[in-house]
């Protein structure tokens, strides 16, 4: 990476599942590949985690969710991001999320959805590639 700024990258959890060992374990992997990275916590609404991508000025939303509650909060936190005209950050998603959901997901706006096993050099590649700054 050539730029002078590192990636703002924001991970977060949607909803009420209450497991994060994966967001947080991709979270030290964004950090560790020279990305600056916030994590929301867990039990974030679509609202919070828009406003926290908007006032940190990040050029990443990492989503993770176990919960099942995919298909409900991702496409409003895209139409979110659409509404304050922040629909130019990279959404990425992980966690348990039917293969069958990933074409609806991505035609509402997420770029990339990586399941569990991914290679944690797979998703640090996928952002450095995506996100230029």
């Amino acid at each position: 990476m050539s730029s002078s700024r590192k990636i703002r990258v924001i991970v977060a959890k949607p909803g009420l599942d209450g497991h994060d060992r994966g967001a947080k374990v991709v979270a030290r992997a964004l950090r560790d590949a020279g990305m600056e990275v916030i994590y929301t916590g867990l039990r974030q609404t679509p609202e919070m985690i828009v406003r926290a991508a908007i006032d940190e000025s990040a050029d990443v939303i990492g989503l993770s969710i176990l919960s099942g509650a995919h298909m409900a909060l991702f496409p409003r936190i895209m139409e979110l991001l659409k509404k304050e005209g922040a629909d130019d950050i990279l959404v990425v998603a992980g966690g348990i999320i039917p293969e069958d959901d990933v074409p609806e997901l991505k035609r509402v706006g997420i770029a990339e959805v990586f399941g569990p096993g991914t290679p944690l050099s797979e998703i640090v590649e996928y952002i450095k590639t995506h996100v230029k700054v």
